[in-house]
């Protein structure tokens, strides 16, 4: 695309178009061009920042999600996907669901020693942790960093279960450590998969890995032994929906035994930036796909219900099911068994006292 051509605020390279104020904010501001578009159009560095969290497993009892605690290295991911519905989460630092979630970034260095101690905390009880699933554990920062890869360190030291999902080729790296895990039967891997289309991923996801790449990386974690699956997320009513049997049979060629998917959900802030990608990127499009969204949330571009967030309501929402469905048992995928509980290995806390028994 043409730098000229994009609109105030856009960058090559990231997801979002603008930077808007958060929903806290207290004054608001908007863009306009005065002309000198030329200089809108350079790249921005992402900027690294320490955070000072306390605690890293999280804890939720929504009834639609399959795990009760996850772990998320990261603050802000890198990848840019316009769709992502953790961007809401950084209004609470302060800064923009836009470009800055995409470039204001923090990271959890003390992750794994925080990790360590909250399994040691008397009363903790194994379950599996997700990783990554709000921010991706293994987006470009990670290659750097590397506290995705000693939080896997800890929990195959502690024998601890998990379970990961990424959009990212980096994952690859840490096959030694996941391969063990597999071993022991404590790592089910799945793999994000939005489009097969290159060129419509490198702009609604333009630093995650491409399509391809990630089917590679499905078929090398299946190869190493790791039960995984592929999460076709989100299908996008009327843009991506339409690939829903290809992306399936493609992850199930790879080596997938599992498969999911979600509805895009477009929470707060998330609606007008998606908006403004599709007038951007995809306008001959924008209005079809968005009413086919409404049609699946009960006439509004956002259902937060539980229940209904993740599949949508309404017969187009029902017809995708459906399609997932017949696509599921005729490809064959088998599932994954239960992670392993019984291997957990409380850790020592240094200078702690011992147990009588």
């Amino acid at each position: 695309m043409d730098p000229k051509s994009l609109r105030p605020g856009a960058r090559r390279g990231r997801g979002a178009s603008s930077n808007p104020s958060n929903r806290y904010a207290e004054r608001h501001y908007e863009a306009f061009d005065d002309g000198w578009g030329a200089t809108e159009a350079e790249a921005l560095r992402t900027r690294l920042t320490p955070d000072a969290s306390r605690s890293v497993i999280s804890r939720n009892a929504s009834p639609d999600i399959p795990f009760d605690r996850s772990l998320n290295p990261y603050r802000g991911c890198e990848h840019g996907c316009i769709y992502c519905y953790a961007r809401p989460t950084h209004a609470w630092l302060g800064l923009s669901p836009g470009i800055d979630f995409e470039t204001r970034l923090f990271y959890k260095a003390e992750a794994p020693a925080l990790l360590r101690r909250e399994l040691a905390a008397r009363g903790y009880r194994c379950a599996p942790i997700a990783l990554g699933v709000n921010t991706d554990a293994w987006q470009p920062a990670e290659r750097r960093l590397g506290i995705t890869r000693r939080v896997l360190e800890v929990l195959l030291q502690h024998r601890h279960p998990l379970t990961l999902i990424t959009k990212s080729a980096l994952v690859e790296r840490d096959l030694d450590i996941l391969a063990e895990l597999a071993g022991l039967d404590l790592v089910e891997a799945t793999i994000s998969l939005t489009t097969l289309d290159a060129d419509l991923a490198r702009c609604l996801e333009p630093r995650a890995a491409a399509p391809r790449r990630r089917l590679e990386t499905l078929s090398r974690l299946a190869a190493a032994g790791i039960p995984t699956g592929v999460m076709v997320a989100p299908v996008i009513p009327a843009l991506t929906d339409p690939e829903l049997e290809r992306i399936l049979t493609a992850a199930r060629e790879a080596g997938a035994t599992e498969a999911g998917y979600v509805l895009l959900r477009l929470p707060l802030e998330v609606e007008p930036l998606f908006a403004e990608w599709l007038a951007e990127h995809r306008p001959g499009m924008a209005d079809r796909v968005l009413n086919r969204v409404r049609d699946t949330r009960g006439g509004s571009l956002n259902d937060p219900r539980f229940g209904s967030r993740m599949r949508g309501s309404g017969s187009y929402a029902d017809l995708i099911a459906q399609r997932f469905r017949i696509a599921y048992g005729r490809l064959g995928f088998e599932g994954h068994a239960a992670l392993s509980h019984g291997l957990f290995r409380v850790p020592e806390e240094p200078g702690g006292q011992l147990g009588l028994f």
